[in-house]
């Protein structure tokens, strides 16, 4: 475990919340803007498809085109990342059916609220503000397996609990999705333009720049629009258990598994920011194809969000230099 004097401590998360803070407060915007002011979801929804079809793959496309000139990442950050995905979903299913008594697809969202996170709206921003761009190759490589390892793994759990099997048809239409999404498709493309090392034309540097300059503010903001559209008034006991598996114990698992694999310390503090972070929209959105547990989800998307304004940060300070 790292070791603080309390005054370190303090000023590690001071700093980490004065870098952070302006990024809630935009959450916090685009919450009011639609909750309080009235603005109409069309305009939540046509925000949130510019940002995550053009302007969050434009800002890792420009990134990961340096891919030669950015430091190497470490593999083995995937283990500690995914490892702790793996027990927290196992764990989060046997609280389900132990103590909430939910059948097996049930059991398969609850848990997947544990541990799929909003690293594509919250992630990329925190990590660029907070860790620097040396970071980003550390997201970049999770972002790529990320819905790729965890929808194969909830749909592997709820059509399991279903049928009792796996089509391999479900497999290949899982894949394809996630090769198809923008933001996996920008990562990729960026990187294989990195490892040519040619320079991007100036013309297109400059345009990429200022598109990946806006992305992150109206990721915010259009992330703060979407959890108004949510309320905290069924299932809270539910809801608070996700929270406490996402915001508290998937992050801690992350970090023993990193440093039982001795990674550095760039990608130990990456990978457990990442862990850290809240609800994803996409449990949600599983919650809904599968009709079950879409009020606790709902809930649990505004309430670990609003929760990560706090822990994030202390997160962030008690890893600092481990």
């Amino acid at each position: 475990m790292l070791c603080f004097a309390p005054t370190e401590l303090m000023r590690t998360f001071e700093h980490i919340v004065a870098l952070t803070a302006p990024l809630f407060i935009l959450v916090l915007l685009g919450y009011g803007m639609t909750r309080w002011a009235g603005w109409p979801k069309p305009v939540s929804d046509s925000l949130t498809r510019f940002v995550f079809a053009v302007g969050i793959p434009a800002l890792l496309f420009r990134l990961m085109s340096g891919f030669s000139r950015l430091p190497p990442v470490d593999p083995r950050l995937l283990i500690a990342f995914f490892g702790s995905c793996f027990v927290v979903f196992a764990l989060g299913r046997f609280i389900a059916l132990r103590v909430f008594r939910m059948d097996g697809v049930s059991q398969s969202v609850f848990a997947l609220g544990g541990i799929f996170a909003n690293n594509v709206m919250l992630g990329v921003p925190l990590a660029k503000i907070a860790l620097g761009e040396a970071s980003i190759p550390v997201v970049s490589l999770v972002l790529v397996f990320n819905a790729l390892t965890l929808w194969t793994l909830v749909t592997i759990s709820v059509e399991w609990a279903r049928h009792r099997t796996m089509s391999w048809s479900g497999y290949v239409q899982a894949v394809k999705a996630v090769l198809t999404n923008p933001v996996v498709a920008s990562i990729l493309v960026g990187t294989a333009w990195g490892l040519t090392a040619t320079p991007l034309p100036a013309i297109v540097d400059g345009t990429l720049e200022l598109i990946g300059q806006a992305a992150i503010p109206l990721s915010l903001i259009a992330l703060g629009m979407g959890l108004a559209e949510y309320r905290i008034s069924e299932g809270w006991r539910v809801s608070a258990t996700i929270c406490v598996l996402k915001l508290a114990l998937q992050p801690a698992i992350v970090y023993l598994l990193a440093r039982w694999l001795a990674l550095p310390p760039l990608e130990t503090q990456a990978i457990v920011m990442l862990a850290s972070l809240p609800v994803g929209a996409n449990v949600y959105l599983m919650s809904r194809q599968f009709d079950t547990l879409g009020g606790p989800i709902a809930a649990s998307l505004l309430m670990s969000t609003a929760l990560a304004a706090a822990t994030t940060p202390l997160i962030l300070a008690l890893t600092a230099g481990g």
